[in-house]
């Protein structure tokens, strides 16, 4: 249908006309340079042909983006209904999570289905940047919880699929603290050794204590997300069961999915309200150069203004009568 040298808008418009550019941006522009390594127009071409579809669809590209990052999928592995609730729920938390904070990265899918070594997985995109702040880790350090978060609030109980998400928030934590200098009683000190040099010492390069102390304040920072992470699926409880439970239903969850459960997202809605802003006063803008530029009524014209100057000196007497005016 489609290979990875032509894939491009143009060429997909015949086959998805609702394909749009932004679509493209979003599902399969991030892979573009990476065609020889990740031929995600190729495998979505192939999922397309194998399901006897005229067109490449945008789940054809999603189910692409999975087969290369996560594998295989594993429908034939058994897993009993309580572990399948479990799962649901705990990539439902997840997902919630990092829809309702306005510094995580946004939601692409959320999925059930098992691939690889993972039993679900929550994708998302994110944000190109070259600074990343504190509250934009935090924001992300709480939605890996979100999953553990979730398993504790519904279940009552900690289950052992959140390890991968234990691991990658204590590294991200740890990261903060002993790198980037984001802990106020570690204060701004960074152990990080960018020349290698530290691999071959036997030791660290900070004592007994500061070690203590840079353990006690990642502890600290991994039980603040994860509070975070409780209070936000507590406060959302009735959506973040709903979607639990469609994910259940449908193994398969998409972003547009939980913006009905949820509404829009914190920082799409005030990227909306800024756009909108800037359109306001954009068109105020050739409205008052039309007003500044026609005569004002009120203004004389020259030979009123002769005729009216001797009554200037009858006006003055009457200010100087009121001065606390």
């Amino acid at each position: 249908l489609v290979s990875a040298e032509s894939c491009g808008v143009p060429l997909l418009a015949p086959f998805a006309p609702h394909f749009t550019e932004e679509l493209w941006e979003r599902f399969g522009g991030k892979y573009s340079v990476f065609d020889q390594h990740y031929p995600v127009c190729n495998e979505a071409a192939l999922i397309a042909a194998r399901h006897n579809k005229k067109f490449v669809e945008r789940e054809d590209f999603l189910s692409a983006i999975d087969r290369i990052v996560g594998g295989l999928e594993r429908r034939n592995m058994i897993i009993t209904p309580e572990e399948k609730r479990l799962i649901a729920y705990h990539e439902a938390g997840h997902a919630t999570v990092s829809w309702l904070l306005e510094h995580a990265n946004p939601l692409i899918k959320v999925t059930i289905i098992p691939r690889g070594r993972a039993l679900g997985a929550a994708w998302y995109l994110p944000e190109e940047r070259q600074v990343t702040t504190r509250e934009q880790l935090m924001d992300e350090l709480a939605s890996t919880l979100g999953g553990r978060a979730a398993e504790q609030l519904v279940f009552h109980t900690l289950g052992s699929g959140a390890l991968n998400d234990l691991e990658v928030a204590t590294k991200r934590a740890y990261s903060m603290v002993a790198y980037l200098g984001m802990s106020d009683k570690v204060g701004n000190m960074s152990y990080y050794d960018s020349s290698g040099q530290s691999e071959m010492s036997l030791g660290k390069p900070y004592s007994e204590e500061t070690a203590e102390l840079i353990d006690k304040e990642v502890k600290r920072l991994m039980e603040e997300a994860f509070a975070t992470a409780t209070r936000v699926l507590t406060e959302h409880r009735e959506g973040f069961t709903q979607l639990a439970e469609l994910l259940l239903e449908k193994e398969v969850v998409f972003s547009e999915d939980l913006e009905r459960i949820f509404g829009k997202r914190i920082k799409d809605l005030k990227q909306e309200a800024e756009e909108k802003r800037k359109a306001e006063a954009s068109a105020q803008q050739p409205a008052e150069a039309e007003k500044g530029a026609e005569p004002s009524a009120t203004e004389p014209a020259a030979g009123q203004a002769t005729a009216a100057a001797p009554q200037q000196p009858d006006s003055a007497p009457q200010a100087a009568d009121t001065p606390e005016s």
